[in-house]
């Protein structure tokens, strides 16, 4: 049975006449003013694990523990995470500036490869977590909305990994020192 993604019913609005229109590489620039942790979202199935940096990864709600990322339909990683029900928001600490890079594809690994960098365990889903992350948060696959392209996974939260490193945070493109 393949993974099927669930739409809502909720139109997406119309630009109105009053309303500036925003083109993507605007919004891409206000949205780099918000500094944000660097999240590695991970998932694993027989055929291996994978994995994408999550710049748009955040909570739901805490009762019950709900988080969220939005993925690209695009994103290699979106597959494995449907078919596994399963991910792990992965917080990295600040020395880890080139595994962010390899999950973002900037840097020389690809696939599965990216996860010789680090040490890698697991949680009670299975999904990967970094051993040495800021901290982890495993989910289980609730539900997901596809938007312009997107899709928002939600997870439940079934556990989680603290850790006590401080964060690699992103800010306009570039990482923070």
């Amino acid at each position: 049975m393949t993974p099927q993604v669930v739409t809502t019913a909720i139109p997406m609005s119309e630009p109105q006449a009053d309303h500036k229109i925003i083109d993507a590489k605007t919004f891409w620039r206000a949205i780099g003013n918000r500094a944000t942790g660097s999240t590695v979202v991970t998932a694993a199935t027989a055929d291996g694990p994978a994995g994408f940096l999550g710049l748009s990864a955040t909570h739901v709600c805490a009762d019950p523990p709900l988080v969220l990322v939005s993925i690209d339909r695009r994103t290699s990683a979106l597959q494995t995470i449907l078919a596994a029900r399963h991910f792990a928001l992965n917080f990295l600490p600040k020395d880890a500036a080139d595994i962010a890079n390899d999950f973002g594809g900037k840097g020389p690994r690809k696939g599965a490869d990216r996860f010789e960098a680090g040490r890698w365990g697991t949680l009670t889903t299975g999904a990967p977590v970094l051993l040495g992350a800021v901290g982890a948060i495993d989910c289980v696959l609730e539900e997901t909305i596809e938007r312009a392209g997107v899709v928002i996974a939600i997870g439940r939260v079934v556990d989680v990994l603290q850790g006590t490193a401080a964060p690699l945070v992103h800010f306009r493109g570039a990482f923070l020192d």
